[in-house]
This record gives structure tokens, sequence and C-alpha cells, in this order.
């Protein structure tokens, strides 16, 4: 299958488990298993594929910035980098979600933090811990601001 094919195929497959997140929250079976189980374990098939198949003998490799970009040339390993980022963002939106349902934070100040987290990962994760630090008075490791 050409990697721009897919491409869409796993943005779709991503897209979709984010909408689930956003609009269907509270359905327990959402956070709980589809968008932090089954996709990524799904996206994790096909990025395992793609290093299966095209890692071996590929040029570059993870030593230096310089050999990432020339790894990274190869279609099919960009491919699969960019579904490792997929993958790992929409679990941690999962998480998002779970931990603001278990503490009581409404949905409405997770959502910008889960955009934020789908388009600028780490940023995201870090915006929804402040939340999370405010709302519930606590710093960010979870011990009870005194």
């Amino acid at each position: 299958m050409p990697p721009e094919t897919l491409f869409s195929i796993c943005n779709g497959i991503a897209l979709l488990g984010w909408i689930l997140l956003v609009f269907l929250p509270k359905r327990q079976i959402i956070p709980r298993l589809i968008t932090s189980v089954i996709i990524p374990c799904l996206l994790a098939l096909i990025y395992g594929y793609l290093l299966l198949t095209d890692l071996p003998g590929a040029e570059g490799g993870f030593g230096s910035l310089a050999d990432i970009y020339l790894l990274f040339g190869n279609p099919h390993l960009l491919l699969a980098a960019w579904i490792h980022y997929i993958a790992f963002d929409l679990f941690v939106g999962s998480w998002e979600v779970r931990d603001s349902h278990r503490l009581g934070i409404s949905h409405f100040l997770v959502i910008p933090c889960l955009f934020l987290t789908f388009l600028l990962g780490p940023i995201g994760l870090l915006c929804y811990l402040v939340i999370r630090a405010v709302s519930k008075k606590e710093y960010l490791i979870g011990q009870r601001n005194g």
C-alpha cells in the first residue's frame, strides 16, 4: 500500500479517536478501551509492520540528528514516525479524559487541552497538567498544596 494512502487511513483512525474523546467522553468504553487500547494497538501494529519491513538495511539511525534525518528520508519510516506520534498523543488524550473524570474536572476545561495534545502533543499535556493542578490545588506530582 502506498505510504500516502496508509497515512490517510492512520490519520482517519486517530481522528475518529479524538472526535470520540471530545464528544463522547462520559461513555466509559471510549477513553478506557477504544482510544487508549484499541486504536493505539491498531496503530502499533501498522507501526511495527513498517519498522519490520523498512528499518533493516535503511540508511541512517538514531545516533545523531543527521542520522535521523537520513533515516526519515525513507517515506515508510517517516510514516512510522508519524504513527508513533499519533498513537502516543491519542493515548495521552485518553488519559487526560479518564483522569479529569476521576478528579471531577469539567470536560469543557479539558477540550482545549485535547485540541493542543492532538496538534502539539507535549504542549497539550502541559496545559492539562496546569489545569489539573489549578483545579485541584495540587502540585503537578499530585501532592496536596499545603
